[in-house]
């Protein structure tokens, strides 16, 4: 398998500086509190036209909340002048949903920050494709099923969206070709007990008919919070067979990354899990649809975690406030880890981190 994305790992090490501040704080929080994030996770809007099955939050409702374009104007230039990098357009909505969507995109491109977006590519429109598509690293529409059956039975939106969204990427894809844009444009998709057996028919409709740079298939986590728990008890040992037969579909300009790395882990994740999380709340953070700041998706509606809100607060407000110290001291000195969602989405810079700040590799002079 080749993932030149670096999907099934982290990109954490590329950071050394990064790094090595968060290596000197030792518990101190003056020094703790300057460290900004890298990565931000932005919900534009609570609100979605699907319900899938496996959703993750959907214990929030889905709000017809949105953050507003005249506060984004002010927060995100702050945010990329105290050190974000990035930004991902997802969240507990979808983020396309959001009518000044390309207005966002133009703002945060101004405030030197990276763009990516995963999202369910039904509302993918001519005016997205040629304003934003160009200012985006990269986009990733999940697509959980090979089939417009299954496809409907797990998404849960409207008949007609399998081919809409395969029809959204082709329109994509070609108008990036025709222009020789750079952004990267994948799928992804939940392994389910319904779709296992239609992820080679997926795979060849992302290289084959709509011309994708990648397909990223990934196992289930249970979110503590969710309602849904249908996929709770899911057994992947049963799944891994399935690498060599994606591997096969890999080309020069296409490549299926099978999570197989992710999976072994669900199978068997508290067998040397790290102690602490590291991450939180240094490396990333989670902004809701509503301005709420979280340090950790897994914990969005959990107040430990909520760190202030961008309609009231800036970001340095909230990032260097007294919520936020609370909460670094909290993770510190309480938190149980095992009652954390397996395989969340700092898991792999976890399991770096506390190698690295815990000594956990022995003979590390022998370089």
């Amino acid at each position: 398998m080749i993932d030149k994305y670096g999907i099934d790992t982290h990109k954490l090490i590329y950071h050394p500086q990064l790094v090595a501040d968060f290596l000197a704080v030792n518990n101190q929080w003056e020094k703790a509190k300057s460290i900004y994030p890298i990565y931000v996770e932005v919900a534009p809007v609570g609100a979605c036209n699907h319900r899938c099955t496996f959703c993750a939050v959907d214990y929030i409702g889905y709000k017809p909340v949105q953050l507003k374009l005249d506060l984004l104007q002010q927060r995100l230039p702050e945010m990329g002048g105290l050190g974000v990098k990035s930004i991902m357009y997802a969240g507990e909505g979808e983020p396309l949903l959001h009518k000044q969507i390309n207005e966002i995109v133009a703002i945060t491109k101004q405030a030197g920050i990276d763009i990516s977006f995963t999202t369910n590519g039904t509302v993918i429109s001519d005016r997205f494709i040629e304003e934003s598509m160009p200012l985006t690293s990269w986009i990733k529409v999940s697509i959980n099923a090979g089939t417009q059956a299954t496809y409907n039975q797990i998404h849960r939106g409207k008949a007609d969206d399998f081919l809409k969204v395969i029809n959204n990427l082709k329109r994509l894809i070609e108008y990036k070709r025709k222009h020789n844009h750079d952004c990267t444009v994948g799928a992804q998709s939940l392994l389910l007990p319904e779709n296992a057996d239609e992820m080679t028919g997926l795979a060849r409709i992302c290289r084959d008919e709509i011309g994708l740079d990648y397909l990223v298939i990934k196992p289930y986590s249970q979110h503590n919070f969710s309602l849904t728990h249908e996929y709770e008890t899911i057994n992947y040992s049963e799944f891994l067979n399935l690498a060599e037969k994606l591997n096969a579909l890999d080309t020069d300009s296409f490549h299926v990354i099978f999570r197989q790395h992710t999976m072994k882990k669900y199978i068997s994740f508290q067998q040397g899990r790290y102690q602490k999380c590291y991450a939180t709340p240094f490396f990333w953070v989670y902004v809701m649809a509503s301005g709420e700041v979280y340090g950790c998706s897994a914990y969005l509606s959990d107040e430990r975690f909520n760190y202030g809100n961008l309609n009231t607060e800036s970001f340095q407000a909230i990032w260097e406030g007294e919520k936020r110290q609370n909460n670094f001291h909290y993770i510190q000195n309480e938190l149980d880890i095992s009652e954390c969602r397996v395989n969340c989405r700092m898991d792999e810079i976890n399991h770096y981190l506390y190698r690295l700040k815990d000594n956990q590799v022995p003979h590390v002079n022998f370089i």
